[in-house]
């Protein structure tokens, strides 16, 4: 069984040329019980951003608080709390928090997408 709250998770820092700002918390994965799969929360900073970039493997993706856009489809989509999106394998796609404030997204991916 697995239950907890994100503020007792250790945040891993995405360091990459490619990103500015952006911190990890795993939830849950293989080794909390969920075999197939990895649900995960990414805070973005403030004018922060995930790299532009595509992979082989879908995700899906709850926005928690704040607000920026996703590049998805060839332009940029606003979205903020309440926002979901579903990431379809090998389409480019990249998260900037367009605020003052941290956004906060849930990102869940098949085992193999996380790294």
């Amino acid at each position: 069984m697995a239950l907890g709250h994100i503020d007792e998770l250790e945040g891993k820092i995405i360091e990459n040329d490619e990103v500015k700002g952006a911190v990890m918390k795993v939830l849950i994965s293989p080794e909390e019980g969920w075999d197939s799969h990895v649900m995960r929360v990414f805070e973005v900073a403030p004018n922060g951003f995930t790299p532009k970039h595509t992979h082989d493997w879908p995700h899906i993706n709850y926005i928690i608080e704040g607000e920026g856009t996703l590049f998805l489809s060839g332009k940029e989509n606003p979205i903020k709390a309440g926002s979901y999106a579903y990431v379809p394998s090998n389409e480019l796609h990249q998260f900037k928090n367009t605020s003052n404030k941290a956004i906060k997204f849930i990102c869940i991916v098949p085992k193999e997408g996380h790294y």
